[in-house]
C-alpha cells in the first residue's frame, strides 16, 4: 500500500521534530564542552605559570604549606 501525501506529510514533521530536538542536544553538549574547555584552558596556564615559578626559584605562595619551622 502506498503511503498517501498526508503521511508522507506527517513522515517529514516527525523526521523534523526529531532533527530539531537532536540539533538542540548536539548545541547543550557543545557548549557545556566550551565552558570545560575554557576552564581546562585556565587550568593548564595557572599550573604553567606555577612550574615557571618554581623553575626559576621564585617561592611558592601555597596558603596550605606548612610553616618554616616545620
Amino acid at each position: 500500500m502506498k503511503p498517501t501525501d498526508h503521511e508522507k506529510i506527517q513522515n517529514l514533521e516527525s523526521r523534523i521534530a526529531f532533527q530539531e530536538v537532536s540539533i538542540d542536544q548536539l548545541s547543550d553538549a557543545l557548549a557545556r564542552q566550551e565552558l570545560e574547555l575554557d576552564k581546562m584552558n585556565r587550568m593548564l596556564h595557572h599550573l604553567n605559570q606555577r612550574i615557571k615559578e618554581i623553575s626559576e626559584g621564585q617561592p611558592i605562595n601555597d596558603t596550605n604549606q606548612p610553616p618554616p619551622h616545620y
